[in-house]
């Protein structure tokens, strides 16, 4: 079963919209606000994201711009009672797979879902060879699965994040500034001694004792993990 996050701030119109997808057999959840919304889309596992423009809190094209910003495919819809060009080609350029207009026929919006999904699903055999390795560390992207040796080794979203942005930049050091930028966002708040911590948590679960870390410090600059 697919699952769908709704973020709509219409109670009523969220309800409706719940009980159609339930009923072609998706996993529902609902988000009223947009803060609420924006914290489940980045933190949950979703096969599509159905987003309204107008929300309390934090507006859609906000809200999909920070799923993009954080490198998340998920696919998006946007829905909204503003039809304007300018709002549409808004929508689509922060990172929306698609745009409905309210007020929309449940078909249409069912049969645009469908579609979005087959798309998905058709460029996931590639997807699901995809898998980094530095070491016996092993990366499977698709299942999200990391691996040292033949142990699993359970991370957090950041942790995970953090370690994968780190992979996918081999020999290439990243400053605490861009890491930052990379798994936290351009708009986060925290400090870049974070990406300090977050490097010792990781070191923590991953390296083994006596043998050289993973993750490289480079002194005044950032980390790198090196050939």
């Amino acid at each position: 079963m697919n699952n769908i996050l709704l973020v709509e701030d219409e109670k009523n119109l969220a309800r409706f919209v719940e009980l159609e997808l339930k009923h072609e057999n998706y996993n529902v959840t609902i988000a009223h606000d947009g803060r609420e919304g924006l914290e489940l889309a980045l933190e949950g596992e979703w096969d599509a994201i159905l987003l309204d423009l107008m929300l309390p809190s934090l507006n859609g094209i906000e809200i999909c711009r920070r799923i993009r910003q954080q490198e998340q495919q998920t696919p998006i819809i946007m829905l909204t009672a503003r039809d304007s060009v300018i709002d549409r080609v808004s929508g689509l350029d922060h990172g929306a797979d698609d745009y409905i207009v309210k007020p929309f026929a449940i078909e249409e919006l069912l049969a645009r879902l469908r579609s979005l999904l087959r798309r998905v699903e058709n460029a996931e055999p590639a997807q699901k060879q995809t898998k980094l390795s530095y070491r016996d560390l092993n990366v499977e992207k698709e299942s999200r699965v990391v691996l040292v040796g033949e142990e699993v080794i359970e991370l957090t979203k950041r942790e995970y994040d953090l370690l994968l942005t780190l992979m996918e930049n081999i020999n290439i050091v990243l400053t605490r500034e861009v890491l930052l930028n990379k798994v936290w966002g351009y708009e986060t708040e925290v400090e870049t001694n974070v990406v300090d911590v977050y490097v010792r948590y990781l070191r923590n679960k991953i390296d083994r004792p006596g043998e050289e870390s993973y993750i490289q410090t480079v002194r005044g600059t950032g980390y790198v993990m090196r050939t």
